[in-house]
């Protein structure tokens, strides 16, 4: 991967997003409160009102790109996430494959031992059950 993109960075990401808007939203509020302050006459307060209109425009274009960046980022991780499981599943299926194999490997000279000394592969089974069969009747 050319970027490893965490949760973490998406939270900063997010957080320098609200910030953002609580800067522009408090940009807003002083530019209002001193609209207000000036308006003196009909006129300044219809200027005040569009100035507040165009101001509440752009915050709520700026919500709404930090909102979008938000969901991109959210849907990159997300397919991250998701490719980096799939990398996990097809790891995890050749390891049991891997697995399955050796296991075959090692029953069938299990299986040639006990044709080859039938004698001792018995001896040692009836040794291995009297030893569980003590283990068991002392609970």
């Amino acid at each position: 991967m050319a970027t490893d993109y965490t949760t973490n960075d998406l939270k900063n990401d997010v957080k320098d997003a609200a910030n953002d808007a609580h800067d522009t939203a408090k940009s807003i509020g002083r530019d209002a409160k001193q609209a207000w302050n000036e308006a003196t006459d009909n006129t300044t307060t219809d200027k005040i009102k569009h100035s507040a209109a165009d101001l509440a425009a752009t915050a709520r274009e700026k919500g709404e790109e930090f909102v979008s960046t938000a969901k991109e980022k959210g849907a990159e991780l997300a397919d991250r996430a998701r490719s980096e499981a799939d990398r996990l599943y097809r790891a995890g299926e050749r390891r049991a494959g891997e697995v399955a194999a050796h296991a075959g490997d090692y029953y069938d000279e299990m299986s040639d031992m006990v044709r080859r000394k039938p004698a001792q592969a018995l001896g040692i089974a009836a040794g291995v059950g009297f030893l569980v069969g003590l283990i068991l009747a002392r609970r």
